[in-house]
Protein backbone atom coordinates (compact mmCIF):
# COMPACT_ATOMS: atom_id res chain seq x y z
CA UNK A 1 0.00 0.00 0.00
CA UNK A 2 1.31 3.82 -1.03
CA UNK A 3 1.25 6.20 1.95
CA UNK A 4 1.80 9.96 1.23
CA UNK A 5 4.12 10.98 4.26
CA UNK A 6 2.13 13.11 5.43
CA UNK A 7 -0.49 10.04 7.19
CA UNK A 8 2.71 8.51 8.58
CA UNK A 9 1.95 9.66 12.06
CA UNK A 10 -1.85 8.96 12.33
CA UNK A 11 -0.76 5.54 10.29
CA UNK A 12 1.21 4.64 13.11
CA UNK A 13 -0.68 5.41 15.83
CA UNK A 14 -3.16 2.71 14.37
CA UNK A 15 -0.20 0.20 14.93
CA UNK A 16 3.28 -0.53 13.51
CA UNK A 17 3.06 -3.24 9.97
CA UNK A 18 5.56 -5.28 9.60
CA UNK A 19 7.01 -3.53 6.32
CA UNK A 20 8.07 -0.34 5.22
CA UNK A 21 9.77 1.02 2.52
CA UNK A 22 11.13 4.56 1.99
CA UNK A 23 12.25 5.97 -1.26
CA UNK A 24 12.89 9.12 -2.15
CA UNK A 25 15.90 11.99 -2.90
CA UNK A 26 15.59 14.32 0.21
CA UNK A 27 17.56 13.26 3.02
CA UNK A 28 15.85 15.18 5.47
CA UNK A 29 12.31 14.25 4.87
CA UNK A 30 13.69 10.49 4.16
CA UNK A 31 15.54 10.77 7.83
CA UNK A 32 12.50 12.26 9.26
CA UNK A 33 10.08 9.32 8.37
CA UNK A 34 12.43 6.76 9.70
CA UNK A 35 13.02 8.69 13.59
CA UNK A 36 9.26 8.72 12.82
CA UNK A 37 8.85 4.71 12.66
CA UNK A 38 11.40 3.69 15.02
CA UNK A 39 9.72 6.05 17.72
CA UNK A 40 6.40 3.80 17.03
CA UNK A 41 8.74 0.25 16.85
CA UNK A 42 10.33 1.54 20.61
CA UNK A 43 6.65 2.12 21.61
CA UNK A 44 5.30 -0.73 20.47
CA UNK A 45 7.96 -3.03 22.34
CA UNK A 46 10.68 -3.42 19.33
CA UNK A 47 13.47 -2.72 21.30
CA UNK A 48 16.80 -4.32 18.91
CA UNK A 49 17.66 -3.14 16.26
CA UNK A 50 19.96 -3.89 13.03
CA UNK A 51 21.29 -2.32 10.13
CA UNK A 52 22.10 -3.41 6.74
CA UNK A 53 24.03 -1.57 3.94
CA UNK A 54 24.09 -3.41 0.36
CA UNK A 55 27.04 -2.15 -1.24
CA UNK A 56 27.68 -3.51 -4.64
CA UNK A 57 26.67 -6.47 -5.86
CA UNK A 58 28.50 -9.05 -4.56
CA UNK A 59 26.35 -8.20 -1.45
CA UNK A 60 25.84 -11.11 1.28
CA UNK A 61 21.63 -11.21 1.30
CA UNK A 62 22.00 -14.19 3.30
CA UNK A 63 22.71 -12.06 6.39
CA UNK A 64 19.96 -10.20 6.16
CA UNK A 65 17.85 -12.75 5.80
CA UNK A 66 19.25 -14.35 8.75
CA UNK A 67 18.72 -11.69 10.45
CA UNK A 68 15.02 -11.58 10.27
CA UNK A 69 14.31 -15.39 12.50
CA UNK A 70 17.13 -14.31 14.72
CA UNK A 71 16.09 -12.95 18.17
CA UNK A 72 18.28 -12.04 21.23
CA UNK A 73 17.86 -13.21 24.41
CA UNK A 74 17.06 -9.75 25.46
CA UNK A 75 14.49 -8.64 22.79
CA UNK A 76 11.41 -10.30 21.29
CA UNK A 77 10.91 -7.68 18.90
CA UNK A 78 13.25 -6.44 16.63
CA UNK A 79 13.89 -3.70 13.60
CA UNK A 80 16.31 -5.01 10.24
CA UNK A 81 16.81 -2.11 8.46
CA UNK A 82 17.93 -2.37 5.08
CA UNK A 83 19.21 0.38 2.66
CA UNK A 84 20.35 -0.06 -0.93
CA UNK A 85 21.94 3.45 -2.41
CA UNK A 86 22.11 2.56 -5.58
CA UNK A 87 18.07 1.66 -5.83
CA UNK A 88 19.59 -1.49 -7.69
CA UNK A 89 19.18 -5.04 -5.31
CA UNK A 90 20.45 -6.67 -8.46
CA UNK A 91 19.30 -10.54 -8.91
CA UNK A 92 20.18 -12.17 -5.73
CA UNK A 93 18.74 -8.76 -3.63
CA UNK A 94 15.38 -8.98 -5.39
CA UNK A 95 14.88 -12.58 -4.67
CA UNK A 96 15.47 -11.79 -1.14
CA UNK A 97 13.25 -8.82 -1.65
CA UNK A 98 10.88 -10.97 -2.32
CA UNK A 99 11.44 -13.27 0.19
CA UNK A 100 11.18 -10.61 2.75
CA UNK A 101 8.18 -9.16 1.61
CA UNK A 102 6.20 -12.48 1.63
CA UNK A 103 7.84 -13.20 5.53
CA UNK A 104 6.56 -9.56 6.44
CA UNK A 105 2.95 -10.67 6.14
CA UNK A 106 1.35 -11.33 10.11
CA UNK A 107 5.03 -10.68 10.87
CA UNK A 108 4.85 -9.43 14.76
CA UNK A 109 8.13 -9.56 16.06
CA UNK A 110 10.24 -8.08 12.99
CA UNK A 111 9.45 -4.85 11.57
CA UNK A 112 11.71 -4.64 8.50
CA UNK A 113 12.71 -1.15 7.02
CA UNK A 114 13.48 -0.87 3.54
CA UNK A 115 15.51 2.74 2.38
CA UNK A 116 15.93 3.69 -0.78
CA UNK A 117 16.68 6.43 -3.65
CA UNK A 118 14.36 8.08 -6.22
CA UNK A 119 13.49 5.41 -8.55
CA UNK A 120 12.52 5.33 -11.91
CA UNK A 121 9.06 4.12 -13.83
CA UNK A 122 11.33 1.01 -14.65
CA UNK A 123 12.20 0.23 -11.12
CA UNK A 124 8.93 0.46 -9.70
CA UNK A 125 7.52 -1.88 -11.81
CA UNK A 126 9.90 -4.50 -10.73
CA UNK A 127 8.88 -7.62 -9.68
CA UNK A 128 10.69 -6.91 -5.97
CA UNK A 129 9.37 -3.35 -5.79
CA UNK A 130 5.74 -4.83 -6.25
CA UNK A 131 6.06 -7.11 -3.74
CA UNK A 132 7.15 -4.43 -1.25
CA UNK A 133 4.30 -2.32 -2.06
CA UNK A 134 2.12 -5.44 -2.10
CA UNK A 135 3.11 -6.54 1.31
CA UNK A 136 3.74 -3.65 3.19
CA UNK A 137 3.80 0.25 3.24
CA UNK A 138 5.35 2.50 0.50
CA UNK A 139 5.96 5.87 1.40
CA UNK A 140 7.74 8.17 -1.28
CA UNK A 141 8.87 11.44 -0.19
CA UNK A 142 9.46 13.72 -2.82
CA UNK A 143 11.53 16.89 -2.60
CA UNK A 144 9.79 20.27 -2.01
CA UNK A 145 9.13 22.23 -5.30
CA UNK A 146 10.33 26.07 -5.02
CA UNK A 147 6.46 26.88 -5.49
CA UNK A 148 5.46 24.95 -2.15
CA UNK A 149 7.98 25.85 -0.29
CA UNK A 150 7.22 28.98 1.76
CA UNK A 151 4.14 26.95 2.68
CA UNK A 152 5.78 24.46 4.00
CA UNK A 153 8.72 26.66 5.65
CA UNK A 154 5.55 28.37 7.28
CA UNK A 155 4.21 25.13 8.92
CA UNK A 156 7.81 24.13 9.98
CA UNK A 157 7.91 27.45 12.09
CA UNK A 158 4.29 27.09 13.39
CA UNK A 159 5.96 23.66 15.14
CA UNK A 160 8.31 25.71 17.17
CA UNK A 161 5.81 28.15 17.90
CA UNK A 162 6.84 30.82 15.35
CA UNK A 163 4.95 32.50 12.39
CA UNK A 164 5.40 35.79 9.89
CA UNK A 165 3.82 39.16 10.12
CA UNK A 166 0.52 38.51 8.02
CA UNK A 167 -0.08 39.87 4.85
CA UNK A 168 2.87 41.00 2.30
CA UNK A 169 5.24 41.09 4.42
CA UNK A 170 5.00 37.83 5.56
CA UNK A 171 4.97 36.78 2.59
CA UNK A 172 7.72 38.73 1.54
CA UNK A 173 9.57 37.07 4.58
CA UNK A 174 8.62 33.37 3.43
CA UNK A 175 10.03 34.34 -0.75
CA UNK A 176 13.19 35.35 1.23
CA UNK A 177 13.79 32.45 2.88
CA UNK A 178 13.03 30.18 0.30
CA UNK A 179 15.26 31.99 -2.32
CA UNK A 180 18.12 31.76 0.68
CA UNK A 181 17.51 27.56 0.94
CA UNK A 182 15.96 26.41 -2.37
CA UNK A 183 17.12 22.93 -2.96
CA UNK A 184 19.04 22.62 0.63
CA UNK A 185 15.81 21.30 2.71
CA UNK A 186 18.57 19.77 5.64
CA UNK A 187 20.11 22.98 5.37
CA UNK A 188 16.54 24.98 5.81
CA UNK A 189 16.04 22.81 8.52
CA UNK A 190 18.83 23.95 10.43
CA UNK A 191 18.50 28.20 9.97
CA UNK A 192 14.66 27.35 11.24
CA UNK A 193 16.24 25.66 14.30
CA UNK A 194 18.52 28.68 14.02
CA UNK A 195 15.64 30.66 14.57
CA UNK A 196 14.19 28.77 17.49
CA UNK A 197 17.80 29.14 19.77
CA UNK A 198 17.76 33.15 18.80
CA UNK A 199 13.60 34.24 18.95
CA UNK A 200 11.19 33.16 21.86
CA UNK A 201 7.97 32.12 20.35
CA UNK A 202 5.78 34.20 18.42
CA UNK A 203 5.67 36.90 15.23
CA UNK A 204 9.29 37.14 13.35
CA UNK A 205 9.78 40.25 11.06
CA UNK A 206 11.35 40.56 7.65
CA UNK A 207 14.47 42.12 9.57
CA UNK A 208 14.61 39.03 12.34
CA UNK A 209 14.81 36.41 8.70
CA UNK A 210 16.86 38.26 7.22
CA UNK A 211 19.63 39.06 9.79
CA UNK A 212 19.79 35.03 10.46
CA UNK A 213 18.70 33.21 7.49
CA UNK A 214 22.12 32.48 5.80
CA UNK A 215 22.32 31.46 1.68
CA UNK A 216 22.55 28.03 1.45
CA UNK A 217 20.40 27.07 -1.68
CA UNK A 218 21.78 24.37 -3.97
CA UNK A 219 20.46 24.61 -7.22
CA UNK A 220 19.45 21.67 -9.73
CA UNK A 221 20.76 21.96 -13.41
CA UNK A 222 17.75 20.52 -14.44
CA UNK A 223 15.42 22.85 -12.23
CA UNK A 224 16.75 25.05 -14.22
CA UNK A 225 15.19 24.08 -17.05
CA UNK A 226 12.06 24.61 -15.36
CA UNK A 227 12.77 28.06 -14.10
CA UNK A 228 13.75 29.56 -17.68
CA UNK A 229 10.41 27.64 -18.95
CA UNK A 230 8.33 29.37 -16.37
CA UNK A 231 10.03 33.10 -17.47
CA UNK A 232 11.25 33.12 -13.84
CA UNK A 233 14.20 36.01 -14.75
CA UNK A 234 15.52 36.84 -11.05
CA UNK A 235 15.36 33.26 -10.29
CA UNK A 236 16.89 31.93 -13.12
CA UNK A 237 20.29 34.71 -12.15
CA UNK A 238 19.81 33.76 -9.19
CA UNK A 239 20.24 29.62 -10.40
CA UNK A 240 23.07 30.45 -12.74
CA UNK A 241 25.07 32.85 -10.02
CA UNK A 242 24.83 29.50 -8.15
CA UNK A 243 25.32 26.76 -10.73
CA UNK A 244 28.57 28.60 -11.26
CA UNK A 245 29.83 28.96 -7.94
CA UNK A 246 29.31 25.36 -7.40
CA UNK A 247 31.19 24.51 -9.89
CA UNK A 248 28.75 23.01 -12.19
CA UNK A 249 30.35 22.44 -15.47
CA UNK A 250 29.66 25.21 -18.39
CA UNK A 251 28.07 22.20 -20.94
CA UNK A 252 26.00 20.88 -18.90
CA UNK A 253 24.06 23.88 -18.04
CA UNK A 254 24.20 24.48 -22.42
CA UNK A 255 22.87 21.32 -22.90
CA UNK A 256 20.13 21.97 -20.50
CA UNK A 257 19.25 24.91 -22.42
CA UNK A 258 19.56 23.71 -25.95
CA UNK A 259 17.93 20.99 -25.49
CA UNK A 260 14.81 22.88 -24.38
CA UNK A 261 15.37 25.22 -27.55
CA UNK A 262 15.55 21.76 -29.86
CA UNK A 263 12.42 20.37 -28.05
CA UNK A 264 10.12 23.23 -28.84
CA UNK A 265 11.56 23.93 -32.49
CA UNK A 266 10.41 19.92 -32.70
CA UNK A 267 7.23 20.52 -31.69
CA UNK A 268 6.46 23.78 -33.20
CA UNK A 269 7.79 22.06 -36.78
CA UNK A 270 5.44 19.03 -35.85
CA UNK A 271 2.65 21.83 -35.10
CA UNK A 272 3.51 24.03 -38.42
CA UNK A 273 2.62 19.95 -40.40
CA UNK A 274 -0.51 19.64 -39.33
CA UNK A 275 -0.26 17.87 -35.63
CA UNK A 276 -1.96 18.57 -32.94
CA UNK A 277 0.13 19.80 -29.52
CA UNK A 278 -0.76 17.47 -27.86
CA UNK A 279 0.29 14.88 -29.76
CA UNK A 280 3.41 17.01 -31.11
CA UNK A 281 4.36 17.09 -27.39
CA UNK A 282 4.39 12.98 -26.72
CA UNK A 283 5.94 12.18 -30.19
CA UNK A 284 9.11 15.00 -28.58
CA UNK A 285 8.59 12.12 -25.48
CA UNK A 286 7.25 16.09 -23.40
CA UNK A 287 5.46 14.98 -20.64
CA UNK A 288 4.58 15.66 -17.07
CA UNK A 289 5.25 19.48 -15.36
CA UNK A 290 7.88 20.02 -18.80
CA UNK A 291 4.33 19.38 -20.93
CA UNK A 292 2.42 22.15 -19.13
CA UNK A 293 5.20 24.66 -19.50
CA UNK A 294 5.73 23.75 -23.10
CA UNK A 295 2.07 23.94 -23.47
CA UNK A 296 1.76 27.89 -21.87
CA UNK A 297 5.07 29.15 -24.29
CA UNK A 298 4.68 27.61 -27.29
CA UNK A 299 1.78 30.48 -28.33
CA UNK A 300 4.42 32.93 -27.52
CA UNK A 301 7.38 31.29 -29.70
CA UNK A 302 6.76 31.23 -33.36
CA UNK A 303 8.99 29.36 -35.93
CA UNK A 304 11.13 32.66 -36.70
CA UNK A 305 12.14 33.03 -33.05
CA UNK A 306 12.92 29.30 -31.99
CA UNK A 307 15.22 29.52 -35.21
CA UNK A 308 17.03 32.60 -34.01
CA UNK A 309 17.05 30.68 -30.04
CA UNK A 310 18.39 27.82 -32.15
CA UNK A 311 21.09 29.76 -33.44
CA UNK A 312 22.22 31.58 -30.82
CA UNK A 313 22.38 28.36 -28.61
CA UNK A 314 24.56 26.77 -31.48
CA UNK A 315 27.28 29.76 -30.71
CA UNK A 316 26.75 29.59 -27.12
CA UNK A 317 27.75 25.72 -27.54
CA UNK A 318 31.07 27.32 -29.44
CA UNK A 319 31.65 29.73 -26.67
CA UNK A 320 31.82 26.74 -23.50
CA UNK A 321 33.75 25.01 -25.45
CA UNK A 322 36.55 28.21 -26.05
CA UNK A 323 35.76 29.58 -29.29
CA UNK A 324 34.97 33.18 -30.00
CA UNK A 325 31.81 34.41 -31.78
CA UNK A 326 31.30 38.08 -32.62
CA UNK A 327 28.69 39.84 -30.75
CA UNK A 328 28.70 37.92 -27.62
CA UNK A 329 30.73 37.15 -24.71
CA UNK A 330 34.05 35.51 -24.42
CA UNK A 331 33.63 34.32 -20.82
CA UNK A 332 31.57 31.22 -21.18
CA UNK A 333 29.20 32.27 -17.70
CA UNK A 334 28.29 35.29 -19.55
CA UNK A 335 27.28 33.88 -22.51
CA UNK A 336 24.90 31.04 -20.22
CA UNK A 337 23.57 34.15 -18.74
CA UNK A 338 22.36 35.99 -21.91
CA UNK A 339 21.74 32.87 -23.47
CA UNK A 340 18.98 32.05 -20.73
CA UNK A 341 17.61 35.12 -20.39
CA UNK A 342 16.78 35.89 -23.78
CA UNK A 343 14.69 32.46 -23.68
CA UNK A 344 13.27 32.96 -20.16
CA UNK A 345 12.54 36.57 -22.19
CA UNK A 346 10.46 35.22 -24.69
CA UNK A 347 9.00 32.48 -22.32
CA UNK A 348 7.36 35.29 -19.80
CA UNK A 349 5.78 37.33 -23.04
CA UNK A 350 8.37 40.33 -22.46
CA UNK A 351 11.61 38.94 -25.07
CA UNK A 352 14.33 41.14 -24.00
CA UNK A 353 16.78 40.63 -27.22
CA UNK A 354 19.74 41.28 -25.18
CA UNK A 355 21.54 39.23 -28.40
CA UNK A 356 20.84 42.70 -29.75
CA UNK A 357 21.16 45.13 -27.39
CA UNK A 358 24.70 43.90 -25.64
CA UNK A 359 28.22 43.52 -27.14
CA UNK A 360 31.16 41.09 -26.70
Amino acid sequence: MNLAPAQLHKHLQRGVKGLYTLHGDEPLLIQEALDTIRAAARAAGFTERSSHTVAGAHFDWSEVLAAGGSLSLFADKQIVEIRIPSGKPGKDGGAALLQLAEQAQGNDTTLTIVMLPRLDKATRSGDWFGALERCGTTIALEPVERAALPQWLAQRLALQGHSVKPGVEGQRSLQFFADRVEGNLLAAHQEIQKLALLYPAGELGFEDIERVVLNVARYDVFKLSEAVLAGQTSRVQRMLDGLQAEGEAEVLVHYSLSEDIRALKRVRDAMGEGRPLPMALREQRVWGPRERLFERVLPRLDAATLDELLLAAHQVDGIVKGLKVAGWPTNGWQALHRLAMEVCGHCAGHPLRLHDKMSA
